[in-house]
């Protein structure tokens, strides 16, 4: 693809928000930020009043445009996903598959290679589960939570060795050896402590980060802090669903106060009602309700989530007073991280992948660019 320069709208950068400036992309990445006038070749314009900001990147993607990872677990399903993702701003995620057979698991460590390996936004694949405490299911088939097998780790540490995506997986610390801990982060997987009722001692590293903070954990309490209290007072990445659902706006501010900035991202816990208007899905032989911006069964368990990244940075503005740049840093600075991609993706700065998002004046996706390949309405841009 030719190069090209991307202007006329403000464009967010590590920085801060600059105005009178674009974006020269040269062979799918960032080659500089330079002044609006930089006369170029070939000069594509933007809306103006909208911002260009770096693509959201998604660390727990459960399904989208009505495809679940779970049932399809396959190269194909990962980037049917990441396509129905795009269109709701983020440009990077992992596909998550929960609580499942090692059948399953196996097959959605042999497709996540070949999706990655397509370039269009897949950067590896999260296993939330099996091994979580049966204590804390949350919507997690309690008869597929177990322990981690030799098979189990021997899969995992070959996936993670010698490729260019991410493993992430998410286990109840408590019920994982620290031994097995330490030999799976050697080979190159990211932990995250959830569906946990771990004590505030059994939560160290190498885990890493904290899989959706206050849901399907034990609650702390004044002498047994648990794992939320470890994620509070440690230097673990935290992600948050901030759908106004999951996590009440008090907990968040309590989060925002006892947290550095760099350590909190947003995720869209979403499932394969995600970039559709589908009323309601089968999960795991179950049925799921999408009603009042939840996804929930029959009982009321929450289901995932509604959300996308998109409407996740609107909620941080608009329900927790943050401002743009901050909102925008949870959903992709801080994932990016958080995966060791910070040289990759997750920011507006030379070298890096040309994935961005272009939000409107009220933070709505209009559509984003995928290595420099705008992937919206072909009328919002301009010569």
């Amino acid at each position: 693809m030719p190069a090209q320069f991307l202007h006329g709208c403000d464009v967010l950068t590590p920085e801060g928000r600059r105005d009178g400036c674009g974006v020269l992309v040269e062979a799918g990445r960032i080659a500089a930020v330079l002044p609006a006038d930089h006369a170029f070749a070939r000069r594509v314009a933007l809306p103006r009043e909208t911002l260009l900001a770096p693509g959201f990147v998604d660390i727990q993607v459960n399904g989208g445009g009505g495809i679940l990872f779970n049932d399809h677990p396959t190269a194909e399903a990962a980037l049917a996903i990441a396509a129905a993702h795009r269109g709701l701003g983020s440009t990077a995620i992992l596909p998550t598959l929960i609580t499942s057979d090692p059948a399953c698991l196996h097959a959605a460590a042999q497709a996540a290679p070949a999706a990655v390996a397509a370039g269009k936004g897949v950067l590896g694949v999260h296993f939330e589960g099996p091994f979580l405490s049966p204590a804390r299911p949350g919507v997690h088939r309690a008869d597929l939570i177990r322990r981690a097998g030799e098979a189990d780790l021997a899969l995992l540490e070959k996936l993670a060795s010698g490729w260019e995506g991410r493993v992430l997986l998410t286990l109840a610390p408590e019920c994982v050896p620290a031994a097995d801990q330490a030999r799976l982060a050697a080979a190159g997987v990211i932990l995250s402590a959830g569906h946990s009722a771990a004590a505030f001692e059994d939560v160290r590293p190498p885990v890493r980060g904290i899989t959706h903070i206050f849901n399907a954990v034990a609650p702390p309490t004044a002498r047994a802090p648990g794992l939320v209290g470890a994620a509070l007072t440690g230097d673990f990445y935290v992600g948050v669903i901030l759908d106004g659902i999951h996590v009440h706006p008090a907990m968040l501010r309590l989060l925002l106060a006892a947290k550095r900035p760099d350590r909190m991202m947003l995720v869209s816990d979403a499932m394969s009602v995600a970039g559709t208007d589908l009323a309601d899905f089968v999960l795991q032989g179950r049925h799921i309700w999408r009603r009042n911006g939840r996804l929930e069964t029959a009982d009321g368990v929450l289901a995932g989530a509604d959300l996308s990244l998109g409407q996740a940075v609107r909620n941080a503005v608009d329900l927790l007073g943050l401002d743009v740049a901050h909102a925008v840093a949870m959903a992709s600075a801080v994932p990016a991280d958080f995966l060791r991609l910070s040289d990759q993706v997750g920011r507006i700065a030379p070298g890096l992948r040309a994935d961005m998002v272009l939000l409107g004046p009220d933070l709505a996706v209009l559509g984003t660019f995928l290595g420099g390949v705008w992937q919206g309405e072909p009328g919002v841009l301009g010569a």
